[in-house]
């Protein structure tokens, strides 16, 4: 059967999928891997400062606590950015199967820098204004940022060979992990230096100087550094070719394809037009929206997306939220009793230690093991952590409240971060980039991403609000009470466990080439294999 697959191949794919890992491999990773080192510092360094800019815009000097964002800025402030990257995500993706990857991945990372020191240099006379303006920017700055899903997964997963092309898409979206921790580091840094320059005394000691002028500085240099590593991978992203993938089986143009990737493998790639015409021929030109295209593969998309979705419930209400959970239990000590700077340290101090101990490694052991024991396999493990330590965190919540018990909190916490990027968070971005058919790859990794957002939003919105104390005494101003942190966590555990479960609709696909998965070139025998992946999973 393979040997039969392989005669019906394109010479050209099959020397991709057989190829040793060179040195264009690399190349393509950090050139992708930049624009999510990007993202992810811009989505994520937002909530580093929000504190902040409560205290610079919403203090009133009368009350015994500092300024903080009204509820429905917050929620803005934090959310809009996802939103921006929801609409990209499927415009792009769209775009990204339309027009060519290559000629759409320079506009996301434009739209990126722009819009990174746009929102840096927000404006206005009242602080509604300012934050209006900023809500704007962050919101085209999340468009652009949508975009870099689909497209750098598509990417990397059709330049890859078969054997470690897991590898390849997740040191991709490892970057992500890299990111977040350049946000907290830069973030610690900035604060330190500037409140060794402009010393202020504590919000209950002198509310009118606890927050210095030169503050507001710092929230602004934050965000607009985000625009660095995006103008950096610029020029490399307009010297990629585009894949052979797109060119030979969506463009139909044999010829270029052949003949870019001899100049990447620095090989001689026979074209065969003749080849290329007799698959498109035989092959099914069946659409997003056809009976075909929902026999074949809508199962397979329902499960993309739903995992997504709900991995990013959790995920971002984690993240996003990280220093109202870190006050709540009293990591963080009360806002009152530090002044502007200090909190911010404080609280990128704890994200930084989060994304050392937690983030980060958890991408890696993905990068490690996901062509060893396999995406499904991965997504399933990451699932039942995170339920398992979530509900760790939330039955014994008052435990973990009182004092002496916050570094056991930190530790259970920290290991849900794990278990996501040792997991659903790494493998949901990965498998959407394998399985559908090239043609309309762009587009459903875009769908099945949006889906993700739009649990990510849920998250934002949904968490901050949740997450007030039940408590009408105990809630922060401008809230209503809500369900509190420990029945919040416990929604988020219930979340992961539907997560393990819909896993089960989703193939497959380490050691498969992406026309083996998609039956792009093998017609419906192919197909026919991945329509039902149990007995592969479970292998």
């Amino acid at each position: 059967m393979a040997s039969r697959q392989q005669s019906q191949q394109l010479q050209v794919l099959t020397a991709l999928d057989g190829a040793k890992t060179q040195w264009y491999h690399f190349t393509a990773i950090v050139v992708a891997g930049m624009g999510f080192f990007t993202d992810a510092y811009d989505l994520f360094c937002i909530s580093l400062v929000t504190k902040l800019l409560g205290r610079i815009y919403y203090t009133d000097p009368s009350s015994p606590d500092p300024g903080s964002l009204p509820p429905n800025v917050s929620a803005a402030v934090n959310g809009v950015a996802l939103c921006g990257t929801l609409a990209g995500q499927l415009f792009f993706g769209w775009l990204g199967d339309r027009l060519g990857r290559k000629s759409v991945y320079g506009m996301t990372l434009v739209l990126m820098v722009v819009c990174s020191l746009a929102s840096g240099l927000s404006f206005g006379h009242t602080p509604t204004s300012v934050m209006a303006t900023l809500c704007f920017f962050r919101f085209w700055l999340g468009f652009g940022i949508g975009g870099d899903y689909p497209l750098s997964a598509t990417i990397m997963s059709e330049y890859a060979n078969k054997k470690t092309r897991g590898a390849f898409i997740a040191a991709v979206f490892a970057m992500q992990g890299f990111g977040i921790l350049a946000g907290g580091i830069v973030t610690l840094v900035l604060s330190t230096v500037f409140r060794n320059a402009f010393p202020a005394p504590a919000y209950q000691v002198n509310a009118a100087t606890s927050t210095v002028p030169q503050a507001d500085y710092v929230w602004r240099i934050i965000l607009m550094l985000g625009a660095l590593p995006a103008v950096l991978t610029y020029y490399w992203r307009t010297k990629m070719p585009e894949t052979a993938r797109y060119t030979a089986l969506v463009a139909g143009n044999a010829k270029q394809a052949s003949l870019d990737m001899s100049k990447v493998l620095q090989s001689e790639i026979e074209a065969e037009p003749e080849k290329l015409e007799e698959i498109i021929t035989r092959g099914k030109d069946y659409g997003l929206f056809s009976s075909q295209f929902a026999q074949r593969h809508g199962l397979h998309l329902a499960g993309t997306a739903a995992a997504w979705f709900l991995v990013d419930v959790a995920y971002y209400s984690q993240n996003l939220f990280q220093k109202d959970i870190f006050s709540s239990i009293g990591w963080i000590p009360k806002a009152r009793a530090m002044d502007a700077l200090e909190e911010v340290f404080r609280i990128s101090r704890a994200q930084t230690l989060i994304a050392l101990c937690g983030t980060v490694p958890g991408y890696w052991f993905t990068v490690f093991l996901i062509d060893t024991i396999g995406r499904f396999t991965i997504q399933l493990v990451g699932f039942a952590g995170m339920t398992a330590f979530m509900l760790g965190l939330a039955v014994p919540y008052h435990h973990w409240t009182t004092p002496g018990n916050h570094v056991g909190f930190v530790v259970m916490y920290r290991l849900t971060f794990f278990f996501a990027n040792f997991g659903p968070n790494a493998t949901t971005f990965i498998v959407p980039a394998e399985i559908f058919p090239a043609r309309l790859r762009s587009t459903c990794h875009g769908i099945s991403a949006a889906a993700g957002k739009a649990g990510a939003i849920i998250g934002a919105f949904g968490f901050l609000y949740a997450a007030q104390s039940p408590d009408p005494a105990h809630v922060d101003a401008g809230y209503k009470p809500g369900i509190g942190v420990q029945k919040a966590l416990y929604v988020l555990a219930a979340c992961n466990l539907l997560g393990f479960l819909v896993t089960f609709l989703v193939p497959e696909s380490k050691g498969k080439s992406l026309e083996e998965m998609s039956g792009d070139a093998h017609g419906e025998e192919a197909n026919a294999n991945t329509i039902n992946p149990s007995a592969d999973q479970m292998v």
